[in-house]
């Protein structure tokens, strides 16, 4: 457990889905991930100075503000960017296809955009958590619409990752 000092609970829901690589494959139950809220990047520099950094919140900001604009600024130039643990960002195009070389125009560029691929350093951290059954937000809402009564009820105010739904 290098990454943490404890191990972290990370809630969960189950639904059921598709196999889209063949619709007529039964749909199975799979978990899906209910999350605890988003950190922006002032609460990541907030975080990062409370970990004992020489640096200010403001400074660490400052940083990570200018790693976004560098990293857009060097994907706008065809470059692909390797930020070490956090992961790669390469430069994609969304297009529309053409019958011919010749009817091929920059036209037929849709977007340019960013795909991530994410580092190994982030792959298996299951020995960091423990994992914890919840309801569906869904089923959470109808649960306190049947205790409370109210229609309106929300739980968190984050609806989070739920396929389930």
């Amino acid at each position: 457990m290098a990454q943490t000092d404890s191990i972290q609970k990370v809630r969960y829901s189950l639904g059921y889905r598709k196999n889209p690589m063949n619709d007529n494959d039964p749909a199975r139950v799979y978990a899906n991930v209910q999350l605890t809220g988003t950190i922006n990047l002032a609460q990541l520099a907030r975080h990062i100075k409370e970990h004992g950094s020489p640096y200010g919140r403001d400074v660490v900001l400052g940083v990570l503000t200018a790693i976004c604009d560098c990293t857009r600024e060097y994907l706008t130039q065809g470059f692909k960017v390797d930020l070490g643990d956090l992961g790669t960002f390469e430069p994609s195009i969304r297009q529309k296809g053409a019958e011919s070389y010749d009817a091929y125009s920059a036209d037929n560029i849709t977007d340019y955009r960013a795909i991530y691929a994410m580092s190994s350093f982030f792959d298996n951290m299951r020995p960091e958590v423990q994992f914890q059954r919840v309801l569906t937000r869904k089923d959470e809402r109808a649960k306190m619409t049947e205790v409370y009564g109210d229609e309106n009820a929300n739980t968190d105010g984050d609806e989070g990752t739920d396929n389930g739904d």
